[in-house]
């Protein structure tokens, strides 16, 4: 097994927020807060519980606050929740919750897509946001960071020119999201080389999909380059409905399963998680986009049959 950095690779679960507000049908107030109390006991680092958005424009969320009020913390847990404006934030505030997740698209027209604002109007929320936020802490997510579904190629410096803008608008960390799976490992490692340089003491995640295959190929370069936050998705579900083609997140369980057996340090258990992607695969109609649920771990053997130990000769007429 190669030796990896001994720093600890922390994973973020966004499949309650990210995976389930696209998985085509409700799942019950009920399942998700035993899903998330079940995920808060693997090991993870940080769960994103869920959005305060509007409940006509994401219905299959619409029971945030119910949520929150039912899960059972685990103190090494941080939990957190996505929030689009100054009414999300209000409604953050009257429940408890560690962080809140902001996200702008640093390109223009996947923002009027998607948020139906400008990138100067987002940003002017976030000062608001940040201006009367309390003790919550505030994470940026810079979205479209690898590529644009409308202008196709993103730039470096457009992605850093928002970072800083973030930062001084009084957000706490960053993530830097393939929202449309463009990314390449090449890539990854460049820009997250130059983050991990210019933000040493900032936290920066890496928010992957895994569109064209590449999600943890991505992710790994993201680890050479220095960063050890990444989020991922429970079965891999998810995806961008602005984004088009755009498939899940990474998966949970694939991710841990790389990490793990490829030396890292990641201290997160890898059985209870593929336990709570069958359980969610029972709930969901549509078959989950992971493949180590399928497949076992490298480790998992399985029995020849009869038939083939006698054609081999192992079984004696």
């Amino acid at each position: 097994m190669v030796a990896h950095s001994s720093d600890l690779v922390c994973i973020q679960e966004v499949g309650m927020r990210d995976g389930l507000q696209s998985a085509g049908q409700f799942v019950t107030t009920e399942d998700k807060v035993r899903l998330i109390d079940q995920l808060s006991k693997t090991g993870l680092s940080k769960i994103e519980v869920t959005s305060f958005v509007s409940p006509k424009a994401v219905p299959l969320l619409a029971d945030a606050e119910e949520v929150l009020a039912a899960i059972n913390r685990q103190p090494s847990v941080t939990y957190s929740a996505l929030i689009p404006n100054r009414r999300g934030l209000d409604r953050a505030l009257a429940v408890e919750l560690d962080e809140v997740n902001l996200v702008m698209s640093v390109s223009e027209a996947h923002n009027l897509a998607n948020l139906r604002m400008t990138c100067e109007q987002s940003i002017e929320q976030f000062r608001e946001i940040c201006n009367n936020r309390g003790s919550l802490r505030v994470n940026g997510t810079l979205a479209t960071a690898f590529g644009c579904p409308f202008h196709g190629e993103v730039t470096q410096s457009t992605v850093f020119e928002w970072a800083h803008r973030y930062l001084d608008a009084g957000i706490d960390s960053l993530t830097l999201a393939d929202t449309i799976g463009a990314a390449t490992p090449r890539q990854v490692y460049d820009l997250c080389s130059g983050f991990t340089e210019a933000f040493p003491s900032i936290e920066i995640t890496l928010h992957l999909h895994n569109t064209r295959g590449l999600g943890i190929a991505n992710a790994l370069s993201g680890i050479a380059a220095g960063i050890r936050h990444l989020d991922a998705s429970i079965g891999g579900i998810g995806g961008c409905p602005y984004a088009p083609g755009a498939t899940g997140n990474v998966c949970t369980e694939d991710l841990v399963h790389a990490l793990i057996f490829d030396g890292y340090r990641c201290e997160v258990d890898l059985e209870q998680l593929l336990s709570v992607s069958h359980e969610l695969g029972d709930l969901l109609s549509d078959p989950l986009p992971g493949l180590v649920r399928y497949a076992g771990s490298k480790l998992t053997k399985h029995s020849m049959s009869e038939d083939l130990r006698r054609r081999l000769g192992l079984i004696e007429e």
